[in-house]
């Protein structure tokens, strides 16, 4: 790859293999037979792997690409980058559809203009130095140094990515994983949020947007919260309008999020622990999900829990439809009247028997698989085991 003009490569499935995968092919299906992908616990103590498995695999990895290396002529992997003028094509392949194949062109090395070179050797210019994050920091100085509350105002445009990342670190490198009390540093901004807006945030962080935002909201979520509303004098109609982007709460490991409007597609994909509120979402909500809670106000887009193996997720089905846009491979239906006995769920605490239930998918726990409470549904069925 390097001398096709990589800068850099990273390893993935070599790297599992050596702390013991065995390609089963069923990663999205929680069933993982040596515990690497999935949330079960007893499958989890399968798990093989230990860190000098890894270890060992890397050290010999580098060591026969030395020998290549050496072989070739070069000492470096810098030194490797664009020679494509080295590789070659395996003659073994002789396939009738491959015969016809010219590759030439592709393992030609055009020759650079004098001063030109064929590999990065300048440093790249993120414009960090213009990131809206640094007005945060200097702004919570007393929250950071003292832990004294902090309340910030500041207008926020669609140019400012990930606010909020880099105070985190800030947070996170003074204070760790445990954080600031919740709501140490409140910031409310006004205006439309960027890319990532809240990545990363962690504990003792809120950030209480009055606009939009874009895609990858609470990014990462790792503590903090996240409030997003039309601004007071607004004309839209909140449950009918799209107020944050796709993707949102990717990869959240905790906090919680309310958003007065709609999200876009794959809402709380990856999710593992972060409470969220929000009044509809698109298309394969609750992708993936392992953990926290999701309480969807309003209609769901199709592919709804497709591999969800974990948390719950309330979602108001007013159509009575939900079950034809809910992906039911990791999840079984259910009715919600019935009591506490195991043959049904009567809803959170102090609710109301004879109210039919709102549409609840219910995260694997122990040996049961998710299940899916439907509205206006006469038949039952217990938890389905694995």
């Amino acid at each position: 790859m390097d001398r096709s003009g990589a800068d850099k490569f990273g390893f993935g499935t070599t790297a599992l293999i050596a702390l013991g995968c065995l390609m089963m092919r069923k990663c999205h299906l929680n069933t993982c037979p040596v515990g690497v992908a999935t949330q079960d616990e007893e499958l989890r103590k399968l798990f093989p792997g230990q860190p000098e498995h890894l270890v060992n695999f890397m050290l010999f990895l580098a060591e026969e690409v030395r020998e290549i290396m050496a072989r070739l002529g070069f000492r470096r992997f810098d030194d490797m980058i664009g020679q494509s003028d080295r590789l070659d094509m395996r003659r073994a392949i002789e396939h009738e559809k491959a015969r016809g194949l010219d590759f030439s062109r592709i393992l030609q090395k055009p020759q650079p203009a004098p001063g030109v070179a064929i590999r990065h050797c300048e440093p790249q210019d993120h414009g960090l130095e213009k990131a809206l994050d640094h007005q945060l920091i200097e702004k919570a100085r007393p929250a950071l140094q003292n832990g004294q509350k902090v309340r910030i105002d500041l207008p926020v445009k669609n140019i400012n990515r990930t606010v909020g990342a880099m105070l985190s670190g800030e947070v996170a490198r003074r204070y760790g994983h445990a954080g600031l009390p919740d709501d140490t540093i409140h910031i409310l901004a006004i205006g439309t949020g960027g890319q990532s807006f809240g990545a990363f945030l962690t504990h003792g962080i809120t950030i209480r947007l009055l606009g939009e935002t874009n895609d990858y909201v609470g990014k990462g979520l790792a503590g903090g919260w996240i409030i997003v509303a039309p601004p007071p004098k607004s004309p839209i109609v909140p449950e009918k309008n799209i107020i944050i982007g796709n993707t949102v709460l990717y990869g959240a490991t905790g906090g919680q999020c309310y958003f007065q409007g709609v999200a876009g597609e794959r809402f709380a994909v990856r999710n593992s622990g972060a409470v969220a509120v929000v009044e509809g979402v698109g298309d394969h909500g609750c992708e993936y999900m392992t953990g926290g809670v999701v309480v969807v106000l309003g209609a769901a887009g199709r592919n709804f829990a497709a591999g969800m193996s974990g948390g719950i997720a309330y979602v108001l089905d007013e159509k009575g439809d939900f079950d034809i846009r809910c992906n039911l491979a990791m999840v079984g239906a259910g009715e919600g009247r019935r009591g506490r006995d195991g043959q049904g769920y009567n809803g959170p605490p102090g609710r109301d028997p004879r109210t039919p239930p709102r549409t609840t998918i219910h995260g694997a726990t122990g040996s049961v698989v998710p299940i899916l409470w439907r509205k206006h549904r006469t038949c039952s069925h217990q938890a389905i085991k694995r």
